[in-house]
């Protein structure tokens, strides 16, 4: 079968679309009496279009065609292109892939940018091939990338593989593989280790896109990081941080999941001469809860209006830019010519999506997917990832060896996000060192039956005294296991019952389990459509209010996937101990010294 973008190039077609466009031949579809939004142009114009097989035909006066098979009234709504999501990860939804687009697709969304290095870092190579394998057949178009990071921070965190300049050279010589995924070890790129320079070097010389992740980087790391040949980021900290990357050059892909950011960052757009034709939109992460109730990336759009970005920039953004970006020019445009992906909305404000098309086929309507699905391939290996024992409440306590009362001086992590290290003096009971009154512990065991699963004890500071516990194999980017609260009991009920499921999501209190999510896959991801998988992820969270107390925007639920991610500055607590991305520096264990009373 031929491969996009090349479908579009078939004589046969473009003979077709040509006779259809001067009248001599009629349309496959025709869409009457919409508004078009051009967003190459920002004018809103009424049209009449044509579709001829995957093609835009034409872009007419308004009633001076009507012969077509079949017609579509589009009388009051209006056209834009389907939107592009530029950098996100399927795994993030704990759906598969067929379910994710069952749920994006009557939303408008007709291709996203997908990193799986969350099933790469679990399932290694394999992982990445079953993630392409998942994505055909679907209505949602998938640029799939290389996953650059895996670990994300190498030497400070160990994952289910390890991919090197070598992986990343066969992935990339993979025909679906459209380039390298963020690239996650900051210090490794601006002081130009071996192994990230290979990784890097390895997209740029198969002239493929290399993205980025460059939380924290400002001045001469930030242009160093552009330097080193990557040309896109998503981690924005701030409406200022979003300007320096902007000026710095990058596509920014200004991300739904930080939502507390995006008002600032819309009143710092308002003041360029300009809007950036290097501004691009794109989820990153978003939980099954939201994406059964909002949709993905439409409700990143309505949010942007809401916060005053005007319609027509924000459909520009999610769109053309991203087309832009992608080197895809059959993307991103209503227009002749190009790929007939597009979107019919009930308003520039309310953006209610009300029809769908991809590639020319009338794929949702009304909020329902129209297109059939295939069935999920084989995942195989991918089910198989808790490689450990049982734990027991024994596993979850500090020992002060040789010292049976007296005092111990832990280091510890403080702040849930920007963390930074601290320390705490403690009783020694019966040799074992207590956690300090603010703090609770997070415990990170290796799953993947690489390394032994033996547990590294943090000491989390600022993160509010827990009531229980919770396990979670979701933990960006190694996703092994992790565990916090203060109960060794509790944190024993919920570490088993992950082992027990195949991964996932877990809440115990009072050392019995509350809440569970079943991710089979990878420790990752359901099967089950996502409605249910909502329900039952919203049960854990319930179930987790109810031992913390969340403190936003950074003490809250999402803190919990990415608080052992090691490559960002600051400590983080892993499989190989307590680690630091931003000097490298990494401890064992909490415990610093115990003295005898």
């Amino acid at each position: 079968m031929t491969r996009e973008p090349h479908d579009l190039h078939e004589r046969a077609l473009r003979d077709r679309a040509v006779r259809a466009a001067r009248g001599q031949a009629p349309f496959d579809t025709l869409i009457t009496g919409a508004t078009l939004a051009d967003v190459a142009t920002g004018e809103l114009r009424p049209a009449d279009i044509g579709l001829v097989g995957p093609l835009i035909a034409s872009v007419h006066a308004p009633g001076s065609r009507a012969d077509a098979a079949e017609t579509l009234d589009a009388t009051g709504l209006i056209a834009a292109p389907g939107l592009i999501d530029t950098h996100m990860h399927v795994e993030s939804s704990m759906i598969t892939p067929r379910r994710y687009a069952a749920a994006v697709v009557p939303h408008g969304t007709t291709t996203i940018c997908w990193d799986p290095h969350e099933v790469g870092n679990v399932s290694g190579l394999p992982g990445v091939r079953w993630a392409l394998e998942a994505m055909r057949g679907l209505p949602l178009r998938a640029l799939v990338m290389a996953p650059s990071c895996v670990p994300s921070a190498p030497g400070l965190e160990r994952a289910g593989a390890d991919f090197g300049p070598a992986e990343l050279e066969e992935m990339l010589s993979w025909p679906e593989i459209v380039g390298v995924a963020e690239v996650m070890d900051m210090r490794g790129v601006v002081e130009r280790s071996p192994r990230m320079a290979g990784i890097v070097g390895a997209g740029l010389e198969a002239d493929k896109l290399v993205c980025g992740h460059a939380r924290s980087l400002t001045g001469p790391d930030l242009q160093a990081f552009a330097s080193a040949g990557i040309g896109s980021d998503h981690e924005i900290v701030s409406a200022d941080n979003l300007l320096e990357k902007l000026r710095a050059g990058f596509t920014v892909e200004l991300r739904g999941s930080h939502d507390h950011l995006l008002p600032e960052c819309v009143q710092a757009l308002a003041t360029l001469p300009q809007y950036p034709q290097t501004l691009t939109l794109c989820t990153d992460d978003t939980f099954p809860d939201d994406l059964a109730a909002k949709g993905g990336m439409i409700d990143l759009l309505r949010r942007l209006v809401r916060y005053g970005m005007p319609p027509m920039q924000v459909l520009r953004a999610a769109t053309l830019n991203a087309a832009y970006r992608f080197r895809r020019p059959d993307l991103g445009l209503v227009a002749a010519g190009r790929r007939a992906d597009l979107i019919l909305l009930d308003g520039l404000e309310s953006l209610g999506v009300r029809h769908v098309f991809a590639s020319g086929r009338h794929v949702a309507a009304d909020g329902r997917l129209l297109a059939q699905l295939p069935p999920e391939p084989a995942a195989g290996p991918l089910r198989d990832t808790m490689k450990l024992a049982p734990l027991t409440p024994e596993d979850f306590r500090i020992r002060t060896l040789g010292v049976t009362t007296g005092t111990a001086t832990l280091r510890t992590v403080v702040n849930p996000r920007f963390t930074e290290w601290g320390t705490a003096e403690v009783p020694v009971r019966d040799g074992i060192a207590e956690l300090p009154e603010d703090g609770i512990f997070m415990a990170v065991i290796h799953r993947h039956g690489l390394y032994p699963a033996t547990p590294v004890l943090g000491v989390l500071q600022g993160w509010s005294r827990w009531r229980g516990a919770l396990a979670t194999t979701v933990a960006h980017d190694s996703h092994n296991l992790v565990l916090f609260g203060r109960d060794p009991v509790d944190l024993a009920a919920a570490a088993n019952a992950l082992i027990g499921c195949g991964g996932g999501m877990a809440v115990a209190q009072g050392g019995a389990v509350t809440a569970l999510l079943p991710l089979p896959i990878c420790g990752l991801l359901s099967d089950a459509p996502v409605e249910e998988v909502a329900a039952q992820f919203a049960a854990v969270k319930a179930a987790a209010d109810g031992i913390a107390d969340w403190q936003p925007p950074y003490l809250i639920f999402k803190a919990i996937v990415g608080a052992s991610l090691a490559c960002n500055a600051g400590p983080h607590v892993t499989d190989v101990g307590v680690a630091d991305g931003g000097t490298g520096e990494t401890i064992p264990a909490s415990l610093v010294e115990a003295h005898a009373a």
